[in-house]
């Protein structure tokens, strides 16, 4: 059902702000450091997880779908509501924090490439052997 792709979605966004909220506080910044982010990773991560159980269907995917075309303008709201300002005068672990996620994310493209070209996985979540 549509739902439950939405109700996976919701869980992973409020899953993703409490640590965004841990990990600033943690940190020493007044801010949310990466929910969205990490949102984004643990909606991937149980999506790969669902399929691989093949415990997802075609109703389910439509919800996540939906959300997923909508991520990019709700990112842009979430980001403009955001102290730039604040977080930079905070200082350099605030600069850090922003720098070492892409970093990381920028080193995992070799290996996403490597994985992608070893399994593909169509639109409803069935992995398929690449030729």
């Amino acid at each position: 059902m549509v739902i439950y792709g939405v109700a996976r979605l919701a869980f992973c966004y409020l899953v993703g702000q409490l640590a965004g909220e841990l990990l600033g506080r943690l940190i020493g910044v007044e801010a949310n450091v990466g929910g969205v982010g990490f949102a984004m990773l643990l909606l991937i991560l149980l999506n790969d997880w669902f399929a691989r159980k093949k415990r997802t269907n075609t109703l389910t995917n439509s919800g996540i779908e939906f959300w997923s075309q909508m991520y990019i303008p709700i990112v842009i709201a979430m980001s403009a509501t955001q102290n730039v300002k604040v977080a930079v005068s905070s200082g350099f672990i605030a600069i850090l924090a922003g720098i070492v996620p892409v970093l990381l994310c920028l080193s995992t493209i070799p290996l996403l490439t490597r994985y992608a070209k070893s399994k593909s996985v169509d639109t409803y979540g069935n992995y398929n052997p690449v030729p």
